[in-house]
């Protein structure tokens, strides 16, 4: 089964990105990264997260975390929306706390540290692989046909009797 085909609650997509459900929450609500399988629809509907909307969360953490401003973050957060799928993964992204841009080349990367100004840098690639090795651990479900996709945790009773029972 692809990545393309699995979607992830709130929840777990916290757990893989590092993140608050409050933030999470409040992320979604206004709209800076909003879940693209399935958004909430009023109370009591569960937000199903793709991999990719997993990746824009754990990269918006490690901007917030260093400082980068809500309306940077956003334009980055456009930008990774806009870019292909597999584009990601080859991505680096790099902040001077103000701006951020995207470098495709150690030639862009080195060109940015020549101004001589504090620089970091998220290889979104790196990002990548952590939250595919976190969700490995953790459940999702199909988006076509909503069953629970259970983890190597074989303490996980509930979830097994779940699937049976579908």
């Amino acid at each position: 089964m692809t990545t393309e085909q699995i979607g992830y609650r709130g929840p777990t997509a916290c757990a893989a990105a590092g993140i608050t459900y409050r933030q999470l929450d409040y992320w979604a609500r206004t709209g800076l990264v909003e879940p693209s399988v399935r958004p909430a629809h009023g109370s009591g509907t569960q937000r199903l997260y793709s991999f990719r909307d997993v990746v824009v969360l754990k990269v918006v953490k490690r901007f917030l975390d260093t400082g980068v401003s809500l309306q940077n973050i956003r334009s980055a957060v456009r930008h990774l929306r806009e870019s292909g799928f597999r584009d990601l993964e080859r991505m680096t992204l790099m902040s001077d706390g103000a701006t951020v841009y995207e470098c495709t080349s150690p030639d862009e990367v080195h060109a940015l540290l020549q101004g001589g100004q504090g620089i970091f840098g998220i290889a979104v690639g790196v990002v990548w692989r952590d939250v595919e090795n976190a969700l490995s651990q953790l459940h999702g479900e199909r988006i076509d046909t909503g069953e629970t996709l259970v983890g190597p945790n074989p303490a996980d009773e509930l979830a097994r009797r779940r699937n049976r029972a579908v």
